[in-house]
């Protein structure tokens, strides 16, 4: 199966240590990949919504792609890796919800 979607990985702010050590802010990161993109279970929907979670999308990556990343972006949506799932040993799935702004 080919890898045909662009998802963006998201890593948030933090600090990063200059020669001296001094504390430089940075901005988020965002690295951009290929994906493949599947459906939610109808068994893993039922099961997350029974504990408050909405899986909306599962995407499937290289897993050397991956360092723990908890936000990405797909077709300008930001979503929130609720689970990953180690494939095999070169593929992760990553189960997303959509991230709503606060009302």
């Amino acid at each position: 199966m080919s890898y045909d979607h662009e998802l963006i990985l998201i890593t948030p702010a933090g600090f990063v240590e200059d020669d001296i050590g001094n504390q430089i802010p940075v901005g988020p990161v965002e690295l951009s990949l290929l994906c493949r993109l599947e459906s939610v279970g109808r068994s893993e929907f039922y099961n997350a919504s029974s504990q408050g979670m909405k899986p909306e999308k599962v995407f499937i990556i290289h897993a050397y792609e991956y360092d723990g990343q908890q936000l990405v972006k797909f077709e300008g949506k930001q979503y929130r890796v609720t689970r990953t799932f180690q494939t095999g040993t070169e593929e992760i799935e990553l189960t997303c919800e959509r991230v709503v702004a606060d009302a």
